[in-house]
């Protein structure tokens, strides 16, 4: 079996892949001071819920964009899983070319959902990935990863709105009966769910020029169901997107 992690700024994602297979997959929350013996008891707690042991597992694969939190995942896998875990990154077979003007600088999660979406979908293709930011990415018909846009993600600017403005409170982000909001916490609802919406449908049909009109566009992320199901501009929901791009990165960098 393959340990997936994808370590982001708010949840930690793992999965458990038999083959092809997603046996099981778990969100956390991001703690970026967790020693590798304190993840290691999360993880043996969540495996013997669901009858798993580490004996179990015969590779791991990690992708994060929080390096505070990388070494410990690492040294987790080698003391308690007895393997070296593969770390998405530089010297790493991508299968993808990357036209960016300096690729380090792309998150390693923005090119594993770039790896998983061409896949699974084909190009060109654009993943919209609604975590901690909001995050665009654009993939060529012939596998390239070009580029993409990056903006606030909902969580975090509404606890800005919040945080910011001292009469209006925390809301529940949920889509409201009308955009016409007759209180305050609708009003609020309806401006960030509505917002968004239009941020994607704008962002999404801009880049769609510059790629074809045949491009499909993948949603994921902690939001991407929200957002989703009112968007016209979204092609495919997938929230284990990014898990699927590791398992299949991990294939083409062993043969294990």
């Amino acid at each position: 079996m393959l340990l997936a992690f994808d370590v982001g700024n708010t949840n930690v994602t793992l999965g458990i892949f038999q083959g092809k297979e997603l046996k099981q997959a778990w969100r956390l929350s991001t703690r970026a001071n967790s020693t590798a013996d304190e993840l290691a008891m999360v993880l043996y707690t969540l495996f013997h819920c669901h009858h798993l042991s580490f004996e179990q597992i015969r590779g791991m694969i990690v992708s994060s964009v929080v390096p505070p939190l990388t070494p410990a995942i690492l040294e987790m896998g080698r003391r308690y899983f007895h393997l070296e875990p593969l770390l998405v990154g530089p010297g790493i077979r991508m299968g993808m070319p990357i036209r960016f003007d300096n690729p380090r600088e792309v998150g390693a999660d923005r090119i594993v959902n770039a790896v998983g979406a061409y896949e699974l979908y084909g190009g060109p293709v654009v993943v919209v990935d609604f975590g901690t930011a909001t995050t665009f990415d654009a993939i060529s018909a012939q596998g390239e990863y070009l580029g993409g846009a990056i903006a606030p993600g909902i969580g975090i600017s509404t606890e800005a709105l919040f945080l910011r403005a001292a009469k209006l409170p925390r809301v529940e982000l949920v889509k409201p009966k009308s955009v016409i909001g007759k209180n305050t916490v609708a009003s609020m609802q309806a401006g960030i769910i509505y917002g968004f919406i239009g941020q994607v449908e704008h962002i999404v049909s801009l880049m769609k020029q510059e790629l074809g009109r045949q491009t499909q566009v993948v949603a994921t992320g902690g939001f991407a169901e929200l957002i989703a199901g009112e968007s016209k501009s979204i092609d495919h929901l997938n929230p284990i997107l990014t898990l699927e791009g590791l398992r299949i990165l991990y294939g083409r960098n062993t043969s294990v």
